[in-house]
């Protein structure tokens, strides 16, 4: 899925725990061949290439992911939008090619297409359809998280009582370690990844973290990180790290792009009025901030 992915269990033995482990990366790599908009047989790509013209058909499981994930987007107001897929990726390659910023009028043209009240979902024909040609739709801010928690799933099904799959940031554990403690996650500093400004300990939940630290572009001795504002088509500014603690992996993936996008004022505000999420969210001044009662329930 273009992310590292580490997986783990408590185990009798190496071979129970490989045999395990195989079962869990083939389902990653099946959510993979339903999600990549490279595959040409993949269901995102059906739906890409019939924007404009066409409903398509899908599985139940991609239908499902789209509704959950339209939800998101009426809770953020458009923080988080499934269509951002539509956003000329030429802009912003952040690569080291890349050494000024795209004009606004060039910016302003590349997100007209974005928009998730454009994705019309038909629960009876189980059928989705982009109302505008040219738009796409990507999974690149949800599809990890939904791909840990099925890994996990797996490995419950399959009898492991303990266990913790990291998909590049987005970690999703159960039970206990191999020493009968919970899981231990840490938030690093943005800007010294080999050091970090908070743990916790984590078991049957999940969070995810997304920073400016992962991939960005130096621009007139500015840094513009990848997590872009569906809106406005720039990178955010304000913002160098948030994480979200979630019961479930998808959940905590989705929030934390609209989170940043939102700021940190309504980004708490939006967090602590919803059942079972917290998160921490570094400034760019380094100031760090969690929402209610974090340590309380997470501790």
């Amino acid at each position: 899925m273009g992310n590292r992915f580490d997986l783990g269990v408590v185990a009798e033995n190496a071979a129970e725990a490989k045999e395990g482990l195989t079962e869990a990366v083939l389902e990653i790599k099946r959510i993979e061949g339903l999600l990549t908009t490279f595959n040409e047989s993949s269901q995102t790509y059906l739906i890409n290439e019939n924007a404009g013209i066409s409903p398509v058909e899908v599985d139940q499981e991609v239908f499902d992911l789209i509704t959950r994930a339209q939800k998101i987007s009426r809770l953020t107001q458009g923080a988080f939008d499934l269509s951002y897929g539509s956003l000329d990726k030429r802009f912003w390659n952040f690569d080291q090619q890349m050494t000024e910023l795209p004009s606004r009028k060039k910016m302003a043209e590349s997100v007209r297409l974005i928009d998730y009240q454009a994705i019309e979902l038909d629960t009876e024909n189980r059928t989705v359809f982009l109302r505008n040609k040219g738009m796409r739709i990507g999974f690149g801010g949800i599809g990890k998280g939904y791909a840990a928690d099925q890994a996990k799933k797996r490995l419950k099904q399959l009898g492991f009582l303990h266990g913790v799959v990291n998909a590049s940031g987005d970690m999703s554990a159960w039970g206990m370690n191999e020493q009968g403690m919970p899981w231990k996650v840490a938030i690093v500093d943005p800007d010294n990844p080999n050091q970090t400004v908070a743990d916790f300990d984590l078991t049957n939940a999940a969070v995810a973290t997304s920073g400016n630290y992962e991939k960005f572009v130096l621009i007139d001795g500015k840094k513009y990180s990848h997590t872009i504002n569906p809106k406005t088509g720039f990178p955010i500014q304000g913002i160098k790290s948030v994480s979200v603690f979630a019961p479930m992996a998808e959940l905590a993936d989705a929030l934390t792009t609209p989170i940043a996008v939102m700021g940190v004022e309504v980004g708490l505000d939006l967090v602590n009025q919803l059942n079972g999420i917290f998160c921490v969210i570094i400034d760019d001044d380094n100031r760090v901030y969690q929402s209610n009662k974090i340590v309380e329930s997470l501790v």
